[in-house]
């Protein structure tokens, strides 16, 4: 009589790293850093610790992962999304063109198309850094976490791959924009710090925000906060009592992408007072 050979189960999903960094920025979402344990995490997995401790080794790796992670997503999805808005724009101006030039039957429609062809999928160093800082802004904004972390990879590990894909994805578009080659730290990291500094100002208030109780919502905040400086001292606050009604109504894209152009109009002048220089080439 023949003998049936035992067969092993299979895991139905073998579990691999980039599963568990996704579980791991899951559960970050969901119940912030305190709630990352690996407990949670075998229970999220359905499986042992002993698998997971052979893809992470600690709780520090893990939080460097889902960081990296995200800020991947985040810069990619950036590139991506200027290339298309390059994109669209182009096509834009490629109609505008043709109903001008149907308009004016005088005008060289084909000169029109040939420039429209050019600019088409052509991306500008500034509209690059502004894709990849709101990339940035949107994904501190959707996962709570990610201010505080970034903050501890630039200060503590600014050798983990967090720190240069910032870097990287920043300073490629701030050497493109012709800074001189011994300003591109400085210009690179007044950029990144304003963008990090911003954003999570701004998850954190969004975080305060939510946490205020039924019926007070941002306009509710931004109001008290408005009227309160308005009352302030006029002699010993002129400038705050001056911009208090600008708080109720700002955008907080549109004040961040503000604070982006000033920048950028910095290292602008910078690089046009540095051609412009005597001697230099």
């Amino acid at each position: 009589m023949a003998t049936r050979s035992r067969r092993t189960p299979r895991r139905t999903e073998a579990l691999s790293r980039e599963r568990i960094v996704e579980a791991a920025v899951e559960l970050l979402d969901s119940a912030g850093e305190s709630g990352l344990t690996f407990r949670a995490l075998t229970e999220r997995l359905a499986t042992g610790p002993g698998a997971i401790y052979w893809h992470v080794a600690n709780k520090g790796e893990l939080l460097g992962a889902a960081t990296d992670a995200v800020v991947a997503a985040a810069v990619a999805g950036a590139g991506a999304g200027a290339a298309a808005q390059a994109e669209a724009a182009a096509g834009d101006a490629a109609e505008a063109g043709a109903e001008a030039a149907a308009a004016e039957p005088g005008e060289d429609t084909a000169a029109a198309e040939d420039g429209a062809e050019v600019s088409v999928g052509v991306v500008s160093p500034q509209d690059r850094i502004r894709s990849v800082a709101l990339g940035l802004f949107d994904a501190i904004e959707d996962h709570p976490w990610l201010a505080t972390q970034l903050a501890t990879q630039l200060s503590r590990s600014p050798w983990g791959p967090v720190t240069p894909r910032i870097f990287e994805s920043v300073g490629r578009q701030v050497r493109a924009l012709g800074v001189p080659e011994d300003g591109w730290f400085t210009a690179t990291s007044a950029l990144v710090h304003y963008v990090l500094g911003a954003a999570g100002q701004n998850a954190v208030n969004t975080a305060h925000g939510s946490g205020l109780g039924p019926g007070v919502d941002r306009a509710a905040f931004l109001d008290a906060a408005s009227t309160a400086w308005e009352q302030l001292d006029p002699d010993d606050y002129p400038f705050t009592r001056a911009v208090a009604a600008q708080v109720r109504e700002h955008d907080d894209r549109e004040q961040f992408l503000a604070g982006i152009d000033l920048v950028l109009a910095g290292i602008t002048a910078v690089v046009a007072a540095h051609t412009a220089a005597p001697g230099q080439e």
